[in-house]
């Protein structure tokens, strides 16, 4: 969905309750503490939201508990905006934008998209292995670099540098995954850990640059190397795919955030997973909805 049809559908607090509960329950709502069936309809409201009485547990419940709009006092029709403008932004969106667009507090955008980025991180896609033509690379994340600073004859623009590391593998057209690392995670068994961790080494040709850390990785699969002194691309030996997706990474803390802390980046870096495997997507608002409230697949 985009904000014109969140608005055209959720013009109440009551639809967007519908809405949630048709998503969560379809057409059989349960107690999330003791996952009875039987329930009815509470007398009373909480914040405006309608509840539910179990007749087994006697406890009273919303369609919001255990979700991430759980004890929400904010209209659930400003976090479905939220989240679609998320969603739509490619390169990110800054709380201020949001918050202007609409008429919210900074304080208070933030703190739902932060919850939202943890529900985004999160993700179970990021438990599949991937497989095939697979490149992975690292990036550092930090201030802009400045003129000259080439790597040349200045300050080199990653290693060295206290920019934080990002380690990443992707698919050729498919997934894409990344952590936030550290020194350790760099070294050949830090690597070695990561690509053994996310990437199945069956039926699996994974492609590197020439960085020494990832000789070691050669033992366990297939591995291509691109030697980016000579030439980017050899055929179909290339990490144009992975470059292509730090970029993104880049433009969002360059134009959109300018800066975020070492502590919450792993959060961004999640979001920019979870919409980089989404992008051929027409469902992805429904889809994201459905693993926030924990629907039964």
């Amino acid at each position: 969905m985009n904000i014109i049809q969140i608005f055209e559908s959720f013009q109440t607090q009551e639809q967007s309750i519908a809405y949630l509960e048709k998503v969560r329950w379809a057409d059989q709502p349960h107690c999330p503490y003791c996952g009875s069936l039987t329930v009815g309809r509470h007398a009373s409201k909480d914040r405006g939201m309608a509840r539910w009485q179990c007749r087994d547990c006697s406890r009273a419940f919303s369609v919001t508990v255990g979700t991430l709009f759980h004890g929400t006092h904010i209209k659930l029709r400003n976090w479905f905006l939220v989240l679609a403008l998320m969603l739509n932004a490619k390169k990110s969106m800054s709380a201020y934008q949001i918050a202007r667009d609409l008429d919210m507090r900074r304080p208070t955008v933030w703190s739902m998209m932060q919850r939202i980025r943890t529900a985004m991180a999160a993700d179970p896609e990021q438990e599949k292995l991937l497989y095939g033509l697979v490149e992975a690379d690292e990036t550092y994340i930090g201030g802009k670099p400045r003129r000259g600073n080439n790597g040349r004859g200045g300050k080199p623009l990653g290693r060295g540098t206290k920019k934080t590391p990002v380690l990443g593998a992707v698919e050729r057209r498919g997934r894409v995954v990344a952590a936030v690392a550290n020194a350790r995670d760099l070294s050949a068994k830090g690597i070695t850990k990561f690509i053994e961790r996310f990437v199945d080494p069956f039926g699996t040709i994974l492609i590197t640059d020439e960085w020494p850390g990832y000789r070691r990785v050669g033992r366990k699969m297939l591995h291509a190397v691109v030697n980016h002194s000579a030439a980017y691309v050899d055929g179909m030996t290339h990490t144009n795919t992975i470059e292509g997706f730090w970029a993104l990474v880049k433009r969002a803390w360059y134009g959109s955030h300018h800066h975020y802390s070492q502590k919450y980046m792993p959060l961004y870096i999640a979001e920019a997973c979870y919409k980089y495997n989404r992008r051929a997507s027409k469902s992805a608002f429904g889809d994201s909805m459905r693993m926030f409230v924990g629907a039964a697949a």
